[in-house]
């Protein structure tokens, strides 16, 4: 059985087009700033294969240990031996107009839109992507800072699908 909600840890995917920025950066705050609360993942509808080195550079500087993180489709996260997520969160418009999978467990869905980071020159990337890893970082903050009451419901849903696994 599930454990209380207190105890819990919940598994979080955030979803973006290519996989390269905005749902990287937010996979990052929250594995930081979820303190071993929240397990985060990220993916892409069409991965690019790559990682903006802007994002990269902006979870570096929390001390995030990038060396793993790589642009992945979400059917990484369909299959039976993939983490069942709690919750799922689009971060880009594209992304949120996409037909999902059925996710196993039935998770809570979400839409944190952001816009695409961007600019001509590389002060004004630079830029875009502080502004957004910092609109990121705040609803984190939020997130993170929920009381375990107000997760409850996500743990009666899982205990909910467990029992009917018996």
């Amino acid at each position: 059985m599930t454990q209380p909600a207190f105890n819990r840890v919940f598994n979080v995917l955030f979803l973006c087009t290519a996989n390269s920025a905005r749902s990287i950066m937010s996979e990052g705050l929250l594995n930081v700033l979820g303190h071993g609360r929240f397990n985060a993942y990220s993916a892409g509808t069409h991965p690019s294969g790559q990682i903006s080195p802007y994002a990269i550079e902006l979870l570096q500087s929390l001390g995030y240990d990038t060396h793993g993180l790589h642009s992945k489709s979400w059917r990484e996260f369909e299959g039976h031996l993939a983490p069942q997520m709690d919750i799922v969160i689009t971060v880009c418009d594209k992304a949120h107009g996409e037909i999902c999978p059925s996710w196993p467990g039935h998770p809570i869905s979400a839409h944190w839109g952001y816009e695409d980071p961007h600019g001509e020159t590389e002060a004004e990337k630079h830029a875009s992507f502080c502004k957004i890893f910092a609109q990121i970082k705040r609803r984190i903050d939020l997130l993170v800072s929920l009381p375990s009451e107000k997760l409850e419901h996500l743990t009666l849903n899982s205990t909910v699908q467990e029992i009917g696994k018996i």
